[in-house]
């Protein structure tokens, strides 16, 4: 099993920041075909092999997921998309 762990600072309010988790979530929904949703300030998403959360608060989105291990080998794509996604949207 592999795991991705995320972490980052933004300088967005609650509602902004929360609306980019969505976006995240959706654009991740459309490449590797994840359902998702929220559960109060949480968006958890799966799919089968994987399984995550994207926790907003004031200051900080962390993203986690647990790849099972027919798709762990998309860690490092899954992590690329996440990591430019943050950079466009809270840089």
């Amino acid at each position: 099993m592999s795991r991705i762990d995320i972490k980052r600072e933004h300088g967005k309010n609650l509602d902004a920041a929360q609306q980019i988790a969505d976006n995240i979530a959706a654009d991740l929904a459309e490449k590797f075909h994840i359902e998702y949703g929220w559960d109060g300030d949480e968006l958890v998403f799966s799919r089968t092999g994987v399984s995550g959360s994207i926790q907003v608060d004031d200051s900080v989105i962390h993203i986690q997921a647990q790849l099972g291990f027919f798709l762990s080998y998309l860690r490092p794509a899954i992590e690329k998309e996440i990591n430019r996604y943050l950079e466009e949207h809270f840089d």
